[in-house]
C-alpha cells in the first residue's frame, strides 16, 4: 500500500515536470501590454515569429469566457505565415478591466483595431481579423464597420434566430452587414443548429468573396486546437494577403504540457488533502446519524425544488449585483435552491452539523491552496485563470451564496461513514444532474437566456466530477458536513469566477 502511495506520488511529480518542460518552451516571441483604445483598456499579447519580418497583421479575438492565452495555438498558425499577431482579453475577460456585454465587447474591438490602424501598426490592406465563438462573430462584425483585407470567422455565434436558436440565446441579434471578403470555418460535430447558422453567413453572399469549410471531426472547442483548421485558414489567409512562403504548423506542446501538468497536481492532490485535513476516526458514529431519506425520495426533492427555482428566477435575480456575467443566475439558483432544501431536512441539518468545527480549518485552507495551484498553472500554462482584484472582490459574496447548496446536498447525502464511497460520489453527482437539468429547462422552455449552464456544461461536468471527489474526502477525514460543504462552494466559487466575465 505504502509503495503504490509512493509510486503515485512519484507519478504526479514526474508529470508535472514534464508539463513545465513541454509547456514553457515558447515559439513566439510574446509581448504583453495594456492597451487603451475608445475608452477601453485591454491587455494584449503581441505573438510574432522568431527572427522574421512581419508580413501582415493579424487581430485575433477569443470568445465568450475565453482569453488570450488559450488563443496561442490559432495565434501560432498565424504567425507561421510571418504575421504579427494582436490578440487581445476582451473586457471583463482573463487580465482586461470589465463591464463586459456583447455590445461592448465588439465595440472596443472595433476601436482597438482603429487604434492600431491609426497609430501605423497595422495596415488595412495587409490586416485579417479573426475570432472563435463570440469573437468570430465580433470579428465579422467589426470587419463590416473598419475595412480590412478580410475575416476569419472560426464557429461563430449564432446571429440569427434561425434553425432552433432562439432570439433570447443570441449574443448579437443579427449579423448586419457583412464583409467584403471572409471564410467561416466550423466543426463537423458541432451543434447543427450552430453549423446551419454558420452556413447561412456565406449562403447570403452572391460571389464567391465568402466561403465555408467544414473540419471533419472537430468540435466547437477542439477547434481552438486543431491542425487542419489552422491549415484551412493559413491557405485562405496566404491566397488574400498574396503570401508565397509555405508556413510552418505550430505546436501542440502547450496543450499537452497544460494536461500533463493538471494531471500530476491531481495526482498529488489527494495525498495533500488527507495531510491537511484531521482524520476523525469513528466520529461519523459519535456526532451524525444516517440519513433517512432514500435516494429517489432525494431526487425527488431536489428535482421539485430546483424547477421552482428556476421559475422564481425568471422574475427575480436575487443577486444580480454580483455583475458577472451570467454566473449571477447560477448563484442566485444555488443560494435558493439551498435555502429551500433546509427546511426539509432540519433534523438531519442539527444532527449532521454537531461536529462543524471538526476539521474546518483544514477544508478551507486546503480548498484554498488547491484553488490557487491548480489557477496558478492554468495561468502559466493554457488559460488565464489567476483572478483580478475585481474577481477577488466578488469572492467572499459568490461563497456566500453557494454555500447553502453545498450544506444541503452533504445533509442529504448523509455521513459518509454509512454508505460505501462510489455509492455517495455517484448520489452525489445524480443530484447535481437534476439541478442542471432543471437549468437547461430554464433555457429551452422558459427562455431565460442562460446560454453559459450550457455552453459550458462539460467544464462544469469535468469540476463536479472532481469536487466532488475532494469533498467526499474531506468529509471521510473530518466527519463534518461543515467542512466538506466549505471546501465546495470554495472550489465553486473559484471555478466561476474564472469563467464568468465581469460585467
Amino acid at each position: 500500500m505504502k509503495s503504490r502511495k509512493m509510486a503515485r506520488d512519484l507519478a504526479g511529480i514526474i508529470l508535472v515536470a514534464a508539463g513545465f518542460w513541454l509547456a514553457f518552451s515558447k515559439t513566439y516571441q510574446e509581448k504583453t501590454y495594456l492597451l487603451p483604445a475608445g475608452g477601453c483598456r485591454m491587455e494584449i499579447t503581441i505573438f510574432d515569429k522568431r527572427g522574421a519580418a512581419p508580413q501582415g497583421t493579424v487581430v485575433l479575438f477569443p470568445g465568450l469566457a475565453a482569453n488570450k492565452t488559450v488563443m496561442a495555438f490559432l495565434a501560432g498558425g498565424f504567425a507561421e505565415q510571418n504575421l504579427r499577431v494582436f490578440v487581445p482579453d476582451l473586457p471583463g475577460h482573463g487580465h482586461s478591466p470589465g463591464p463586459f456585454s456583447p455590445q461592448r465587447a465588439e465595440d472596443c474591438s472595433a476601436a482597438l483595431l482603429s487604434a492600431l490602424i491609426a497609430r501605423g501598426m497595422a495596415n488595412p490592406d495587409r490586416t485579417i481579423v479573426a475570432g472563435h465563438s463570440m469573437g468570430a462573430a465580433i470579428a465579422l462584425r467589426v470587419a463590416a464597420r473598419v475595412p480590412v483585407a478580410g475575416a476569419v470567422v472560426i464557429s461563430p455565434a449564432p446571429m440569427r434566430a434561425a434553425h432552433g436558436v432562439r432570439p433570447e440565446m443570441l449574443l448579437y441579434p443579427d449579423p448586419g452587414p457583412m464583409p467584403q471578403r471572409f471564410v467561416v470555418i466550423g466543426g463537423s460535430l458541432e451543434p447543427k443548429p450552430m453549423r446551419a447558422n454558420a452556413a447561412d453567413l456565406v449562403a447570403s453572399q452572391k460571389d464567391d468573396a465568402a466561403q465555408y469549410m467544414v473540419i471533419p471531426g472537430a468540435t466547437h472547442a477542439s477547434l481552438l486546437f486543431d491542425r487542419a483548421a489552422v491549415r484551412a485558414f493559413q491557405n485562405w489567409t496566404a491566397k488574400t494577403l498574396q503570401l508565397s512562403s509555405t508556413p510552418g504548423m505550430p505546436s501542440l506542446r502547450q496543450l499537452y504540457g497544460a494536461l500533463a501538468g493538471f494531471a500530476g497536481l491531481l495526482l498529488l492532490a489527494n495525498p495533500f488533502l488527507r495531510e491537511i485535513t484531521e482524520k476523525k476516526q469513528g466520529a461519523e458514529k459519535q456526532g451524525e446519524t444516517a440519513n433517512s431519506v432514500s435516494w429517489p425520495r432525494m431526487l425527488l426533492e431536489f428535482a421539485a425544488a430546483s424547477i421552482l427555482v428556476v421559475i422564481l428566477l425568471r422574475f427575480w435575480n436575487p443577486l444580480r449585483a454580483l455583475r458577472l456575467f451570467e454566473g449571477d443566475y447560477l448563484a442566485s439558483f444555488l443560494l435558493l435552491l439551498g435555502i429551500a432544501l433546509f427546511p426539509l431536512h432540519w433534523k438531519s441539518l442539527r444532527q449532521q452539523f454537531s461536529l462543524w468545527k471538526a476539521g474546518l480549518l483544514g477544508a478551507l485552507f486546503g480548498a484554498l491552496i488547491l484553488f490557487l495551484l491548480f489557477g496558478a498553472w492554468l495561468e502559466l500554462s493554457i488559460y488565464e485563470a489567476w483572478l483580478t482584484p475585481a474577481k477577488w472582490a466578488r469572492f467572499p459574496f459568490l461563497f456566500l451564496a453557494v454555500l447553502p447548496y453545498h450544506i444541503a446536498e452533504e445533509i442529504c447525502l448523509g455521513p459518509a461513514a454509512c454508505t460505501t464511497p462510489p455509492r455517495r460520489f455517484l448520489a452525489g453527482l445524480s443530484l447535481r444532474a437534476v439541478a442542471w437539468i432543471a437549468l437547461a429547462f430554464g433555457l429551452f422552455c422558459l427562455h431565460s437566456g442562460e446560454i453559459l449552464m450550457v455552453l459550458l456544461l462539460p467544464y462544469f461536468v469535468l469540476l463536479h466530477i472532481l469536487q466532488r471527489r475532494g469533498m467526499d474526502l474531506v468529509r471521510q477525514q473530518t466527519a463534518s458536513a461543515a467542512a466538506a460543504a466549505v471546501f465546495g462552494a470554495i472550489l465553486l466559487s473559484g471555478f466561476c469566477l474564472v469563467i464568468f466575465p465581469v460585467t
